[in-house]
């Protein structure tokens, strides 16, 4: 078994529930599970998929809850974004049971995080769960097999199910089904979108577009559709961690270029399921775009995990000039350019340094890339 990093009884709190979100088949539940098999916590464990359960919290009776968590220490729900009214319920439960301890985890953001933001201000603590990151896969790989392994990272992503599958056909078919079925089902019901053709069409052009500088009024063209409502379905794929945004660095130097993004995949088997693209390295001709995205979101994990608070960016001008990932923490920028080739040619960008003469550069490609995304 591969461990998480969460250490769930440290993140536990008297009078705060603790969030886990995450994408379905990422391991919420898995976490979860573990971590009450080892507790010596008294707890009751619940679905939100439970008709009974979603009667009681949407019925917002004080008596009747506070009743359903009486003589335990821990209540866990799982699939807690069915739960129409859990943010009350939940409310309910930590204002009236000082010493419970209480987790909940959901696999949409866009869903649960409109029932509990308001009722539960100040009573959550959240964590971010996200395919297995390079860091924890240490446990299953010394440093050596990590980077022997690159080129299915790059291909098939590190989904759990993924990682400790071995044959490729069985990655693939799991793969396309999440695809099928998170991606084309729970993500059009949850975000009460109808067109299935047009949300599949949008995900193929963000996954070609990777690593570029996306603008939304040219998705709108491309795919034939209302600019509100590509802005719309993006904001949806986001919170329903398809895609992660990456804003632009700009401290309105004038040929700085402030209002675009770019898009990344959480996760690299999924932005090749989509557009159905799983031949090897030597076969393909976006090796760079797949580097690129492995690497942005594998220090996203990194950041995430080890709960650093930092500021990202990229940054390019009107005449070409870029960077792909500028840190801003404490003060300082630090910047990042990516290369998949060890050989490539590298410059710093004079517009830039001269602006900002106290950053720092640094050039990661896939020799010396683990030590960005390691401790």
């Amino acid at each position: 078994m591969i461990n998480r990093l969460f250490k769930l009884q440290e993140l536990l709190q008297n009078q705060k529930a603790l969030v886990i979100y995450g994408p379905r088949r990422v391991g919420k539940t898995t976490l979860l599970k573990d971590y009450l098999k080892r507790t010596q916590l008294k707890y009751k464990f619940d679905s939100g998929d439970n008709i009974t359960i979603q009667n009681l919290f949407n019925s917002q009776d004080f008596e009747k809850i506070n009743a359903y968590a009486g003589g335990y220490e821990l209540i866990a729900i799982d699939e807690a974004q069915q739960i129409k009214n859990i943010g009350m319920g939940l409310k309910i439960l930590v204002d009236n049971n000082p010493e419970l301890k209480i987790i909940v985890t959901g696999s949409s953001s866009f869903d649960l995080s409109q029932k509990i933001g308001e009722p539960l201000t100040g009573r959550k603590k959240t964590i971010l769960l996200y395919p297995f990151s390079q860091q924890e896969l240490l446990n299953k790989y010394n440093k050596h097999e990590l980077k022997e392994k690159l080129s299915d990272f790059l291909i098939f992503g590190s989904y759990p199910e993924v990682i400790t599958t071995e044959k490729q056909s069985d990655k693939i078919e799991i793969l396309t089904e999440l695809v099928n079925s998170y991606l084309l089902k729970d993500i059009l019901s949850l975000g009460g979108i109808r067109g299935a053709k047009e949300l599949l069409d949008l995900l193929k052009l963000l996954a070609f577009q990777v690593g570029s500088e996306v603008s939304l009024n040219e998705l709108a063209t491309q795919i034939k559709m209302d600019v509100k409502t590509v802005a719309r379905y993006i904001d949806i794929l986001e919170k329903g961690f398809v895609i992660k945004r990456l804003a632009a660095f700009s401290r309105n130097l004038r040929k700085e270029i402030a209002k675009k993004s770019k898009y990344y995949f959480w996760d690299n088997g999924i932005r090749n399921a989509v557009i159905l693209q799983f031949n090897g390295l030597s076969d393909r001709n976006d090796i760079g775009s797949l580097f690129e995205n492995f690497i942005m979101m594998e220090r996203t994990k990194y950041i995430s995990n080890n709960f650093i608070y930092t500021n990202s960016y990229f940054w390019r001008t009107y005449n070409g000039n870029e960077i792909d990932i500028i840190e801003e923490r404490d003060g300082k920028l630090n910047t990042y350019e990516l290369k998949y080739a060890e050989n490539a040619k590298v410059k710093q960008p004079k517009e830039f340094f001269n602006e900002y003469s106290e950053a720092q550069f640094h050039f990661i490609n896939s020799a010396n890339y683990l030590n960005f995304i390691l401790p």
